[in-house]
Parts: C-alpha cells; sequence; structure tokens
C-alpha cells in the first residue's frame, strides 16, 4: 500500500476507533439490575432479535437472558424464539407455561449440537421463565419457541401423536404419506443425497399434502387450539426439512434461504398466534440475525431471518450482534464431533472485533439506530472482517472458516462487546452417562 494511502487509512481507524470510544456505553455485571436498563430504549418494537458471534460462549447467553427479562418484565415482551427446534422448544414451552405433559418424554436438546441449548445458562433462563409465568394468568405467559428445521423425526412423531388422539383415521392416511420419508427420518440429509444424486423420487407432494390437511384443519376450527397449533407448525418443519436436504446437495445458496426463511415464516405464525399484542425477543446467531445485506453472505445470494424482520416490520425490527476478541468456547471441531473448550484466537488486524478492542471497554453497547447517531453510522459503513464461530470452532484455518466481510453499520442497529469470554457449561445428555441431576431433569427441575 503506497505510503499516503496507508496514512488516510490509519487516520480514518484512529477517527473510528475514537467515536466508538465515545459513544460506547459501559455495561455493569450480568447480575446487577442496571445491566438491563439501556435495553429500555427497544421497548416500542414488535421484534428484538439478538445475535451472538459463537454458539458456546457464556457471556452472550447470559447478556441474552438478562436483556430478555426486561423486555419481559418491563416492557411486555410476551415471546422468547431460539434458533432450535419446534419440538424440543415445545417442551420447555409446556414447561414454562404450566401446562401439562411435560415428563416422561425424550431428553430435551439431546442430539448434536447438544450444548448449543442444553447448558447451565439456558437453564437458569428456563428456570426463571417458569417462575416468572407463575404469577400470571395463564394467557399472559411467555412463550418459549423454536424457529429451526432439524427436527425431522420429531415433527413426524409429534403430528402422528397428535392425531393418534384426536382422530386415528387421519392419523392412518398421515402414516401412509410420511412412510416416504421415515426410513430416512434418522438420516435425512441421506434421503437428500439419494433424490438429488441418485434420482429417486422425492417426497414432496405427500409432506405438502399433509400440511395443507392441518391448516384447513386450522382454518376450520373455531377455537383456538394450541395442540392443532402446535401440529400444523410440526407438519411446516417436516415440508421445510424435505425441501432443505434435498436443496443441501445443490451448489447454491437456496438451502441457507430455506431454512431462513422457515425461521421468519415460523416467527411469523407465533406473533400471529399469540394474537394482538404480540411482542417477540429472538435468540439466534449474528449470521442470521444481522441483516445479510450488508455482508459477504447477501454479497453472494444468501437472505436471512433479520434481512426478512427488517423488511417485513421496518423500525419496528432491532438488530443487535455481540463479539468478543478472545477467550475460551464450546465447540467441536467436525460436525458430528465431540464438545472441546477451545481456546479462541484474538482478533485479527482487519477486523470489527479490533476495532472494539482498541476502543478500550471490556463491556460495552454501542447503538447506532435512529436520526441521532447518523455520524456513528456513517463511520461503521466501511467493509471489514467479522468473525462467526458456531457450534464448529477450527483456529487452523480461522481466516477462511470463520471471517466474512460485514458492513456494521448496516448489518446491525447496535452491538454488544466483550473483550474476554469464557464457554458455556454443558448439560451432560443420558448417552454421555453418569449421574447428573440437571441433566435427568432437564427443564423440569426447577
Amino acid at each position: 500500500m503506497p505510503s499516503a494511502a496507508r496514512h488516510q487509512t490509519q487516520r480514518s481507524d484512529h477517527r473510528l476507533i475514537q467515536l466508538l470510544r465515545h459513544s460506547a456505553e459501559p455495561l455493569p455485571d450480568f447480575d446487577a439490575e442496571e445491566f438491563g436498563v439501556p435495553f429500555s430504549r427497544y421497548a416500542d418494537a414488535r421484534v428484538v432479535l439478538i445475535g451472538e458471534a459463537s454458539h458456546g460462549t457464556s457471556e452472550f447467553y447470559r447478556a441474552r437472558a438478562a436483556i430478555t427479562r426486561r423486555l419481559i418484565e418491563q416492557h411486555g415482551f410476551n415471546i422468547v424464539a431460539i434458533e432450535g427446534d419446534w419440538p424440543d422448544a415445545a417442551r420447555i414451552d409446556r414447561h414454562v407455561r404450566h401446562h401439562l405433559g411435560e415428563s416422561g418424554e425424550e431428553a430435551v436438546f439431546a442430539r448434536f449440537p447438544s450444548w448449543m441449548w442444553r447448558n447451565h445458562e439456558t437453564l437458569e433462563f428456563v428456570r426463571w421463565l417458569h417462575q416468572h409465568n407463575a404469577t400470571l394468568m395463564a394467557n399472559e405467559r411467555v412463550e418459549f419457541r423454536g424457529l429451526d428445521i432439524y427436527s425431522l423425526r420429531a415433527s413426524m412423531e409429534a403430528v402422528l401423536g397428535y392425531l393418534d388422539s384426536r382422530d386415528p383415521q387421519r392419523a392412518t392416511a398421515a402414516r401412509q404419506r410420511y412412510a416416504c420419508l421415515t426410513p430416512w427420518q434418522n438420516e435425512p440429509a441421506e434421503y437428500g443425497q439419494r433424490v438429488e444424486w441418485a434420482g429417486q423420487d422425492s417426497c414432496e407432494a405427500a409432506v405438502v399434502e399433509q400440511l395443507g390437511e392441518l391448516l384447513w384443519a386450522r382454518l376450520e376450527s373455531l377455537e383456538r387450539d394450541e395442540g392443532l397449533f402446535d401440529a400444523a407448525q410440526n407438519a411446516r418443519v417436516v415440508r421445510a426439512a424435505e425441501q432443505y436436504y434435498r436443496l443441501m446437495y445443490r451448489a447454491s445458496a437456496s438451502s441457507w434461504n430455506l431454512r431462513d426463511n422457515h425461521m421468519f415464516d415460523t416467527l411469523k405464525q407465533v406473533l400471529k398466534h399469540r394474537g394482538r399484542g404480540a411482542k417477540a425477543v429472538v435468540w439466534a446467531h449474528n449470521s442470521h440475525v444481522g441483516d445479510a445485506a450488508a455482508t459477504a453472505m447477501g454479497w453472494q445470494g444468501e437472505f436471512n431471518l433479520g434481512q426478512l424482520c427488517r423488511i417485513g416490520w421496518g423500525q419496528d425490527a432491532v438488530l443487535i450482534g455481540m463479539g468478543t476478541d478472545r477467550g475460551e468456547v464450546a465447540a467441536a471441531h467436525d460436525w458430528g464431533g465431540p464438545l472441546q473448550i477451545k481456546q479462541v484466537a484474538p482478533s485479527r488486524p482487519d477486523s470489527w472485533e479490533q476495532r472494539f478492542l482498541r476502543a478500550g471497554l471490556p463491556a460495552a453497547l454501542t447503538d447506532w439506530r435512529g436520526a441521532g447517531k447518523a455520524t456513528l453510522r456513517h463511520t461503521l459503513t466501511e467493509p471489514l472482517l467479522q468473525r462467526a464461530i458456531g457450534v464448529i470452532y477450527r483456529p487452523q484455518t480461522e481466516r477462511h472458516s470463520h471471517y466474512y466481510e460485514a458492513v456494521l453499520g448496516e448489518q446491525f442497529d447496535a452491538y454488544l462487546w466483550f473483550e474476554q469470554t469464557t464457554a458455556v457449561t454443558p448439560l451432560p445428555t443420558p448417552e454421555d452417562g453418569g449421574p447428573s441431576h440437571e441433566a435427568d431433569t432437564y427443564p423440569f427441575g426447577v
């Protein structure tokens, strides 16, 4: 880089860091009541999406929980929607809303990556929500919902279980439709491979027909039937999963877009089902929460949940990202591999994380939403690298595996920064063996 250009870049960086230092609001400890106070500025939103830079960082989970408690207690938010499977979240929803039928079922969030939601940090929030709802009338209690599409087997079982209890004749017809997918319910990726690569017939028509029947049943129902709503949403998951596992074998953005479109559609359905006054907090990865149009993802043809929420609700959707410089994270090296507590490498010098590190605050909220923040927002329009750690972390190939370009000021409305972070505390799964009261009773041992 020529000397003049290098000096110009350095001056620009210096101005950015000075502005971040001036604009960032220091945050107290998570347990302090004051932690949630700055987030009351989002009270009028319909949807507040709170991201995370990894699926295994304690500080991200604890911060989200503290913000969400504030929005629930002080501002009437009544839905928590997570980047997790609908059937597992439905188990927790029944528990926190004090519905019957919460025990004697399979463990929740027990499949890989179990630690993403089966951890002590999430358990603490679930316990709090259960206790909070105990003080409310049944129709006022806060819901806990899952937005994702990976629960093919569990969602098929939920649809059949509902029909078995309500209409055995329709249950028989549903089994005939789902018989096409049943051999692959535990290995849905193999189904997609056989259809896309081996030319076998797809099950699309059958799952669409089953969904259509349940949706007509909902339209014809004169009551707000929670069981029918749950069954219809599970049928939506089966339809989306069938498509997803076929599309994942095509070299395009189709499978990602289908997944995020399903999450957005599910969020809309949950808000509609809740009715007047519905307000949701969404917990998902930065890559789903931040507007994809402001990132390399969007420049390559992908869209995401945050982008769709902005299109759908405009200023009534708030997108909050999170980041860290270094520390540790719970992650695996490969999909399906064992959980490891890994060291997070210090952030790259050409990253947004490095700019926040140089601003010098160990924990802070930086907000650029609204007319009065135009200067800060404009300063954040340079494309820089941003780190994304999912359930996989490979520090040896970090630049290729975990960084992508993003225009931060357009991607989010605000950003939470924690300079040094620690890993979540996983709860054992039944397959891990060994005694664990929390694991055996999660989420019901409160």
